[in-house]
């Protein structure tokens, strides 16, 4: 669904992608992100142009009757934009204006500020997470191309991959493989990526996708709980419900391409694109978001030693937490070895793929992918690979 808003200066195109119960709004030349800013320019653009767009030479009445047209074109403008996106839609909205829904979790313990706590813009399940997903073999996935990236995982010798295309539209997985129930995660707006055994310390769970957001990040909600829990993606943990301050246990994953995953697991079998759901996922709606630094959430505390948006690997035993960045290792070397605590962990790289993985690691050894801010804002005592032993902390 497109809609055309010419004032008089450079049209504003807003196209609405609405599919079901997700959607995603873009605007030509008019995002909005966290720090607000666009969202008082448009307004004074669409003041500053209609005055300065009118004729040499004509009257001010002229003029002052174009302002009064231009104006009320204007408000019939919003007032069709509002019809037709809904308080739902966030991707184009600033954090002022994020609704503040009343909440459908029981909050009365959450070991988090639940004033920190974001709707998302899709309510509750208006993201579908998938369950019990339908599989396909390599040589039937001609919808993927080579660079396209996927989430792996290999459980007894099954290898299973999941691509973001998909994950993109439902963010949540419900699989089982090799009689492990799994949930396969990732936040499009961290570009991170998880996957946890379902069977956690409260039972085994279903998840689903909340709609609520906790540093820019996703909170699952576990289908079936009494009541049920919020857990956070990147931190690990259950936030509130039964399961706060309960800690997921993270499945060995990693994130890189089709064509590297299936040169290496040719007899893996992938997430199929016949999900049930109409999406079109040759689409990326995320794919602007990711061509700049800017949030459109907030996302405390913050910590300049690496950008904004780079993409680390976080690799945690117990209560100590380490980043590796591809930028923080020497160019020359396509494997590295560490110590974290007393276990040790090996990390290939590949440099044509720009991705890295867990090669070996001691038991103990977790590990998820992240943008650098919301694994620094959900893991402020981490480490960075690279650092001398005592750099750390705050806007650095």
């Amino acid at each position: 669904m497109s809609s055309i808003l010419n004032f008089g200066w450079k049209p504003v195109c807003v196209r609405v992608h609405r599919d079901s119960d997700f959607f995603v709004r873009e605007s030509e030349h008019n995002e909005s992100f966290a720090d607000g800013s666009h969202v008082d320019d448009w307004e004074d653009n669409m003041t500053e142009n209609a005055m300065t767009k009118s004729p040499q030479g004509t009257s001010w009445i002229w003029r002052g009757g174009r302002l009064l047209i231009t104006g009320i074109v204007a408000a019939l403008a919003i007032i069709g934009l509002m019809m037709i996106t809904t308080p739902e839609d966030s991707s184009s909205t600033s954090l002022a204006q994020v609704p503040r829904r009343a909440p459908q979790f029981d909050l009365s313990n959450a070991i988090v500020d639940t004033r920190e706590l974001r709707a998302g813009g899709p309510p509750r399940d208006g993201i579908p997470a998938l369950t019990q997903p339908r599989l396909i073999p390599v040589a039937q996935a001609d919808y993927l191309r080579g660079n396209d990236r996927v989430i792996g995982v290999v459980i007894n010798k099954q290898a299973r991959a999941y691509p973001l295309a998909i994950l993109n539209y439902h963010e949540i997985v419900n699989d089982t493989i090799a009689d492990v129930p799994v949930a396969v995660t990732y936040c499009p707006l961290c570009d991170s990526v998880a996957v946890y055994d379902r069977r956690t310390p409260v039972g085994e769970r279903e998840f689903g996708v909340s709609g609520l957001l906790y540093n820019s990040n996703v909170l699952m909600y576990d289908r079936g709980g009494q009541p049920e829990s919020l857990w956070s993606q990147v931190k690990t943990t259950g936030i509130s419900g039964p399961a706060a301050g309960k800690q997921l246990a993270a499945v060995p994953c990693e994130l890189t391409t089709w064509q590297s995953w299936k040169s290496r697991h040719p007899d893996s079998i992938v997430l199929s694109p016949n999900t049930g759901h109409q999406r079109d996922y040759s689409r990326n709606p995320y794919e602007n978001y990711f061509t700049n630094q800017q949030l459109m959430f907030p996302a405390t505390p913050s910590d300049k030693r690496l950008p904004t948006k780079e993409r680390v690997l976080g690799v945690w035993v117990g209560n100590s937490y380490r980043a590796y960045a591809e930028s923080r290792i020497p160019p020359r070397q396509d494997e590295i070895s560490d110590k974290i605590g007393d276990k040790q962990v090996t990390i290939a790289i590949d440099r044509n793929t720009k991705s890295m993985r867990v090669a070996s690691a001691d038991e103990g050894v977790s590990w998820l992918y992240s943008f650098w801010f919301a694994w620094y804002a959900l893991h402020p005592d981490t480490t960075v690979y690279g650092d001398p032993p005592a750099t750390s902390g705050n806007d650095r």
